[in-house]
């Protein structure tokens, strides 16, 4: 298969969706994006990440959770970005899409959320335990995915940074909730946004081992 860089329009709960996606020749896997509290797909750091996934054959879809009317309202209000039932809603049917997607539909599918797009991340694997194979999450609050957890049996990788304590706090707890594979990963000398040298670097190599491990080939 060659490769397939395009940007897309996407339905999803009623409104379009914005999506950026790229899947690499003979790619073993697809990764869905789902960023954290007031971002976007033009997040610099999840395009950081998802270059990386690239570079080792992993697929990246890009995408908003939010139109750009919303993200305007969102950006005066804040709340949309805490609505973690529409962000999941809209994920899941990103998802449905993904599986028609014809460079995409043959491949593994994994779910990279940040921030509270992690707990949208979670909230989603819970309802498609047959599509997801995998979650990576990144300094996420799994605490707002609430009862879902106790439905979350795809392996899932919670990367923290070691100087984000109540966010490393809330994803021990969550840990203890979540019957399948889960490993925490903590990031030395890493805050909340892993804008340190060198940490991003590690969040995206530890997502990018978990991916090819659990996505396949």
């Amino acid at each position: 298969m060659n490769a397939v860089v395009e940007s897309v329009r996407i339905s999803a709960a009623g409104v379009l969706l914005e999506a950026d996606v790229a899947v690499p020749e003979s790619a073993r896997g697809v990764v869905l994006f789902a960023h954290g509290s007031g971002s976007s797909r033009h997040s610099p750091r999840n395009r950081f990440v998802a270059g990386e996934l690239q570079t080792a054959g992993i697929g990246t879809v890009l995408a908003d959770l939010l139109t750009r009317e919303e993200e305007n309202a969102d950006a005066v209000t804040g709340t949309l970005r805490f609505d973690i039932g529409i962000l999941a809603g809209r994920l899941i049917d990103l998802a449905d899409w993904l599986r028609t997607y014809r460079p995409a539909a043959h491949l593994g599918h994994g779910l990279f959320g940040a921030s509270t797009g992690a707990a949208a991340a979670l909230v989603a694997a819970a309802e498609l335990p047959d599509t997801i194979r995998a979650v990576v999450s990144r300094g996420g609050r799994p605490d707002l995915a609430e009862g879902a957890l106790a439905s979350v049996r795809q392996p899932t990788l919670l990367i923290v940074g070691e100087r984000d304590p109540e966010v490393l706090r809330l994803n021990r707890t969550a840990m203890r909730e979540m019957p399948g594979e889960t490993r925490l990963e903590i990031v030395p000398g890493a805050t909340h946004l892993f804008e340190e040298p060198g940490t991003l670097e590690r969040v995206a190599r530890l997502a990018g081992d978990w991916f090819t491990r659990y996505l396949g080939g």
